[in-house]
């Protein structure tokens, strides 16, 4: 399948980037047959540069690789076009590596999904590329309430792989925050039916600051519900259930514990099972 990557200003004109032995700078394009990946050792994103990535196919699946400080990871792409913008706003930054998107050399990948790779029993709802706003690249996090509209507090925080809850606030302790709203619910839009069987929750643990749930409800696209008991920890909390088709699962009617603090708070929620 065809792909391709660009760098794009906010006007849509392709940025210019320049190797060391090269004497001219040249268009951030770069094209291939089931993989590419787009190379430079001279070039200063800003915040309103945007990666485009495009595909021969929709809804397929691709291991992707944006930035140094990003996993590998495996989205779905519904659409033939993805565009990622930079998050190097002052308020997108707070959430990120320090590293994140800075430097002058820049290497970025994507390449097509292996089929075991899209088969085989997994998280699900890891993607350290999600943004806040939809972009046709799932999985996709998404809440009706994030503190303050902070970047460290997005739903997005909750799929990114890093389980540090010790602390809160600017990376590495970003966290989904509610704002203390108790009808507070965070969405997993996996973009496509997917089989699961069970869920892993990392509570914020920045103990005595943060408060805890007791009870969780997930709730299904079929509108049916499971009832888990949280408890007081900094560990992964994992629960089976018996298997369900779903195109997403939404965290709801968080029950939190009578104590002092109002600040419950997900560091991390993993969805395990395979594509349907």
């Amino acid at each position: 399948m065809k792909l391709k990557i660009e760098i794009l200003d906010q006007n849509g004109n392709l940025r210019l980037g320049k190797n060391d032995y090269e004497e001219f700078f040249c268009e951030m394009i770069a094209e291939g047959e089931d993989y590419v990946y787009l190379a430079t050792q001279n070039l200063t994103l800003v915040e309103s540069d945007i990666i485009r990535v495009s595909v021969e196919k929709a809804n397929s699946f691709l291991v992707v690789k944006l930035d140094e400080t990003l996993d590998s990871t495996l989205i779905y792409l519904k659409d033939t076009k993805w565009c990622y913008q930079i998050p190097l706003s002052v308020g997108d930054a707070s959430s990120n590596s320090d590293l994140a998107f800075r430097g002058k050399a820049h290497y970025l990948s994507v390449r097509v999904a292996k089929n075991d790779e899209i088969n085989q029993y997994r998280n699900l709802a890891f993607n350290p590329h999600d943004q806040k706003e939809a972009s046709s690249a799932y999985p996709h996090a998404y809440a009706n309430v994030e503190t303050r509209n902070d970047s460290t507090f997005f739903a997005k925080n909750a799929i990114n792989g890093i389980y540090a809850n010790h602390s809160h606030g600017s990376y590495p302790y970003q966290s989904w925050g509610i704002n203390q709203k108790p009808d507070a619910e965070l969405t997993i839009d996996f973009g496509r039916k997917v089989k699961i069987d069970g869920v892993g929750l990392v509570l914020r643990a920045d103990f005595p600051h943060d408060s805890y749930w007791e009870e969780v409800t997930l709730k299904f696209s079929d509108d049916s519900i499971e009832i888990l008991k949280t408890v007081k920890s900094s560990n992964l909390q994992t629960f089976k259930f018996e298997p369900r088709i779903t195109r997403k699962v939404t965290l709801t009617q968080l029950k939190k514990v009578n104590d002092d603090s109002p600040f419950p708070a997900l560091t991390e929620f993993e969805v395990y099972g395979r594509t349907y």
